[in-house]
């Protein structure tokens, strides 16, 4: 702008106008040194105003900006990127986050990146301080406040109530066994779930195995009490024991002489309908232990509803036995000069699978029920499993033969339902292997299963293992791994 007409503007701010006879004055006036020299210095002035006022606005603008900060979890890696181009904060000339590292945190400059690992939840109030373009250095840094909201652990929020132990059919908590049977060995470790824990209630699952140093046989059974029914978790131990009792003391031994004899004759001859003979056989002695694992149950639930009828008091129970409801797999095997002999029997939503020596197969042995499939949750306490075709009885039962085997599973649904998701994914060898991966070590926790053979500390880290954290996941876990 001129100098002539910035003071004739001022003049006719200040109502001061200028006659046509007095613009020679105005010229000689604007063009005096004194007059420049003032008009420069309030131009100057204005502009460093103007300047001032800019920078003020725009640290009031970055003061009320929202930060997109990720909320963080204690104990977990966290990591909450400000990209302040996106931000359209690109006139910084210095920054610096003040209050992170009381809870674990540090501003990482090169990644513009707010990273670590959380100490402590809660609302935490952090300082950013800035200064922006235009700014002396010797300025104070400008502070805006920035909300970390770091979550608590899941983990923690769960309580670990002891059950009581003066109920009479109270069981540990937590139970883990190492042993070993014949030429392979075998860990189980069982879990009260943390639903359980949380109010002080009562493992409902169960395991029991038994090597027959007379026969070479050996059998493992798991079952998963079903938790809506009070007495499930005494149903579990029956069905488990019970399977156990049969084949000690009451399995047909000329049936079972008869069976190992085709079998071994089968060997040699690779006869189809002798094959089919032998099938039969070992179904038939797998259904009587069935039936016996039900009778046990429903003599115990009959005697104790004379004896205490006030614990049956749910008025949607048929009968005393619908308070024992339990899934029930079990497993015999045997060792013979050409491999392995596996026979299954499963009702229920657990799992029975065998992996091959070379861990390339891994086969499914029992069907489940669950979804369209199964029609449902089934138990060893229900009357209709044995003579009802839409539960397909004879299909509960698998006989196979393998030359060797890595890994012989049973598992109930606490260890399926997270590590599996869905039925289908039984089926599929791969998700066998990533289960594998995870019990060597392959989690988030690093909690890792050793299974070499002379590793006796193997029931403790399985059990350890089965610490694992799964959102919605919260039943009992029971695992058996036969090695």
């Amino acid at each position: 702008m001129e100098v002539i007409d910035y003071i004739f503007s001022l003049l006719k701010n200040k109502g001061k106008l200028v006659s046509d006879e007095k613009t020679e004055v105005l010229q000689n006036f604007s063009e005096s040194i004194e007059t420049i020299t003032l008009v420069n210095e309030i131009i100057e002035n204005q502009n460093r105003i103007m300047k001032s006022w800019e920078i003020k606005i725009r640290i009031e603008d970055i003061k009320r900006m929202s930060f997109p900060i990720q909320n963080g979890t204690v104990g977990k890696a966290y990591t909450s990127k400000i990209d302040f181009k996106t931000l359209n904060i690109t006139d910084l000339i210095f920054e610096e986050f003040q209050g992170l590292e009381e809870i674990g945190l540090s501003f990482n400059k090169i990644d513009d990146a707010i990273e670590g690992v959380p100490l402590e939840s809660g609302e935490n109030k952090i300082k950013f301080l800035f200064k922006v373009d235009g700014e002396l250095e010797t300025t104070e840094p400008n502070v805006k406040e920035i909300s970390i909201i770091i979550n608590p652990d899941p983990k923690t929020l769960w309580k670990d109530i002891e059950s009581d132990k003066s109920d009479p059919f109270w069981k540990d908590d937590n139970v883990s066994i190492v042993d070993i049977v014949g030429d392979k060995k075998i860990v189980v470790a069982s879990k009260r779930g943390r639903s359980h824990a949380n109010v002080g209630t009562y493992r409902d699952d169960d395991f029991a195995y038994k090597y027959f140093n007379n026969s070479g046989w050996t059998v493992v059974a798991v079952s998963d009490g079903a938790g809506s029914y009070s007495l499930s978790r005494k149903g579990s131990e029956i069905a488990c024991n019970a399977v156990l009792e049969y084949f000690e003391k009451y399995s047909d031994i000329e049936l079972h002489k008869e069976f190992e004899d085709k079998l071994l004759e089968f060997n040699t001859s690779r006869d189809e309908e002798l094959l089919k003979e032998i099938q039969i056989l070992a179904k038939k002695n797998l259904y009587k232990a069935t039936v016996f694992a039900h009778n046990k149950i429903k003599e115990f639930a009959d005697k104790l509803a004379l004896d205490n009828p006030e614990l049956f008091n749910n008025p949607k129970a048929k009968s005393p036995l619908d308070y024992f409801h339990s899934t029930l797999i079990f497993t015999l095997f045997k060792k013979f000069d050409f491999g392995y002999l596996v026979l299954t029997f499963g009702v229920g939503d657990c799992p029975i699978a065998v992996v091959n020596k070379d861990k390339t197969i891994t086969s499914l042995m029992n069907w489940l029920d669950v979804g369209e499939f199964g029609g449902g949750t089934r138990f060893i306490t229900q009357p209709e499993i044995f003579h009802s075709e839409s539960n397909r009885m004879s299909t509960r039962f698998n006989f196979q033969i393998f030359p060797d085997f890595s890994y012989l599973f049973l598992m109930t649904d606490g260890i399926y339902d997270p590590k599996f998701v869905v039925e289908a994914n039984l089926e599929r060898h791969e998700k066998w292997m990533e289960f594998i991966s995870d019990l060597e070590g392959q989690n988030d926790d690093k909690s890792a299963v050793d299974f070499s053979y002379e590793n006796n500390e193997i029931g403790d880290q399985l059990s350890k293992w089965m610490d694992f954290w799964s959102p919605g996941n919260h039943d009992d876990r029971t695992l058996a791994i036969i090695y």
